[in-house]
């Protein structure tokens, strides 16, 4: 692989603070578990692996979830020191839960003029929430995507199933997406997973209809990219390359972009999806 990449969904966090039950669900998918903890501690040893497997720059996805998944707001700060050591490699994304006790708008101003986050990591299905439930009273979420939006932050919603335990799967149908981008249509918003297994048709149609989404297209077996949106070529200007590593049963950085690259599409295509979609997003 010659041509740069970016791998917009990387999972490194803070495990140390990770549940239990949730710890012992990444140690069980996870067989270089130990290694994986070297990387998560020492983000050089991460940019080294980086270079050996062909990724040029990486989201470095965290967000807070105190509930399922044990990741408090302290995560901001982790992520902000980790992806500081290497800013041209290491794209960091924040998060704010829209239930915390507190000032949120406080807290995204935080993030945004002194951590200076380019991104935020929403996720329904483990903060317990629908991503359009400021329309029937949490006005914390309207906070968020409206100083998201004012300041140019981008805001990816995870969409699809979890197997995590305590998620609740109820909110992770990408539909309600569709109100955030009519209600905020200068958010740009990054519909991370594509609503895999169960809503691609609904991640598509919402991609299609509205000029600020995007679809990250990781956590889905890249061999079987095609047969879940056989149209990926008419959309390669929308999708985002991400391998969702170390998640479960993802296979490593590297091996998902061999297959992906093994894909009949054409060069143009990849070279939108692996790069030059997400460097737009996220310019040097």
């Amino acid at each position: 692989m010659m041509q740069p990449v970016v791998d917009i969904h990387v999972h490194m966090q803070p495990w140390e603070m990770l549940k239990p039950e949730v710890l012992a669900a990444f140690r069980g998918t996870q067989p270089e578990f130990d290694r994986l903890q070297e990387l998560v501690r020492n983000p050089a040893k991460f940019v080294a692996l980086m270079d050996h497997e062909g990724i040029t720059r990486a989201g470095i996805v965290n967000y807070v979830s105190p509930e399922v998944m044990g990741f408090t707001r302290e995560v901001n700060d982790w992520a902000a020191r980790y992806c500081g050591a290497f800013p041209d490699r290491l794209i960091p994304f924040g998060s704010v839960d829209p239930w915390e006790d507190g000032d949120v708008g406080a807290e995204m101003d935080r993030l945004i003029e002194h951590l200076r986050f380019p991104a935020l990591k929403l996720h329904p299905p483990h903060q317990l929430f629908y991503p359009n439930q400021y329309r029937t009273g949490l006005k914390a979420l309207e906070t968020i995507y409206n100083k998201a939006q004012q300041a140019g932050v981008v805001v990816m919603i995870h969409t699809g199933t979890s197997v995590f335990p305590g998620a609740r799967n109820l909110y992770a149908d990408p539909i309600y997406v569709d109100d955030v981008a009519v209600d905020f249509p200068r958010l740009r918003i990054i519909i991370a997973h594509g609503g895999r297994p169960l809503w691609m048709d609904t991640a598509l149609f919402l991609v299609r209809r509205h000029p600020n989404v995007y679809l990250d297209i990781s956590s889905i077996p890249p061999q079987n990219l095609l047969k879940y949106f056989p149209r990926l070529e008419d959309l390669a200007d929308k999708a985002l390359w991400g391998s969702d590593w170390p998640g479960p049963m993802v296979p490593g950085m590297r091996a998902n972009l061999d297959r992906f690259c093994q894909l009949p599409l054409s060069e143009e295509a990849k070279r939108r999806i692996l790069y030059e979609n997400a460097s737009k997003l996220f310019p040097l």
